[in-house]
């Protein structure tokens, strides 16, 4: 009898993490961030004004981070947080636009001019945001981002407070091209990993176009360039995850930045932004991310995401000349 209990007890608690396995396995659903900006305001009282749309998708992309199903995973020691990585490179994939929207925030959205004072909830905020994202010891992780948000509602209610003019939130042109900037490079990035999936020769082109241009060390004018067989998940993950978010900041800014595109002439190309990105979120149709080797018999899902990022980019490249130049 004893011997019994002994089996069941263990192979209990195996069902038990496989089942929790499976359900914290999953990644959150896309939302419309302007109807949770307008529920938010109605909740909290604030005014609808230029910024509330962006700022408010800001604090909903960090709480769905945070309370998702099965909670924040990356710090996680534990079964069954511990055995799984899809979810937590999906969520540094998230953590890497919040972080960058928080510091355009800070630097950008929020100032007038270079010369100008910070926000001071936004200064806060933004060094929250870039706490690590393992740490599971006092003060954890999940904590610190909580603060984070607290900051982004403090400097929220401010905006919408006509008795608090020290807040402000700029919807200018050059404003979205510098934050569209830094999209363009993360994306850059991410298509340049995915694409690497089935390894490619490639020829150094670091210092093209540039006769004085010079770098650290020599680099072999061509190289094998290849995401390790053991990487391609977790770029596949990360990169869901920072389109995921992308998204919603999307989706909010064109509510803020309207008039702006609208007289740009830019608020189709922004549009077709985020349809490629929304082509990012498809279902994946099989239990792992296939690595099928160029034109073969097997699907490529890295490729297929590289290609939907790539479009995205190139889309944005074409945006920012636009609202440069238009």
């Amino acid at each position: 009898m004893k011997r019994k209990i002994w089996i069941a007890i263990p192979v209990t608690l195996i069902i038990i993490c496989g089942a929790l396995m499976f359900w914290y396995n999953h990644e959150p659903e896309l939302f419309d961030p302007v109807e949770r900006a307008r529920l938010h305001a109605s909740a909290h009282g604030h005014a609808d004004v230029t910024g509330t749309a962006t700022t408010s998708a800001l604090i909903e992309v960090v709480d769905g981070l945070l309370h998702k199903r099965g909670g924040y995973l990356s710090n996680d020691i534990m079964p069954p947080g511990v055995f799984l990585d899809n979810v937590p490179n999906w969520e540094y994939g998230v953590l890497i636009q919040v972080r960058d929207l928080a510091r355009t925030l800070r630097n950008d959205f929020s100032r007038s001019q270079t010369q100008s004072t910070e926000d001071p909830d936004l200064s806060e905020a933004d060094p929250l945001f870039h706490y690590t994202s393992d740490r599971w010891l006092i003060p954890a992780t999940e904590g610190k981002y909580k603060e984070g948000m607290m900051y982004l509602e403090s400097y929220l209610a401010r905006l919408s407070d006509p008795n608090q003019p020290d807040a402000q939130f700029y919807a200018r042109a050059d404003n979205v091209s510098e934050w569209l900037g830094l999209v363009e490079k993360r994306l850059g990035s991410l298509s340049q990993r995915l694409s690497a999936s089935v390894g490619q020769q490639r020829l150094n082109t670091d210092l093209a176009g540039d006769t004085a241009a010079k770098q650290s060390t020599n680099v072999a004018g061509d190289m094998e360039v290849k995401t390790s067989w053991f990487d391609i998940d977790d770029v596949f993950y990360e990169a869901r995850g920072s389109t995921w978010a992308l998204i919603h900041f999307l989706k909010a800014m064109e509510v803020d930045f309207h008039e702006v595109l609208r007289k740009k002439n830019a608020l189709i190309s922004f549009r077709q932004i985020i349809r490629e990105l929304e082509s990012t979120q498809e279902p994946l149709h099989s239990p792992m991310v296939l690595n099928g080797n160029k034109f073969g018999m097997f699907a490529n899902h890295s490729l297929v995401m590289a290609n939907y990022i790539s479009r995205a980019n190139a889309a944005i490249i074409d945006l920012r000349f636009l609202l440069q130049q238009g």
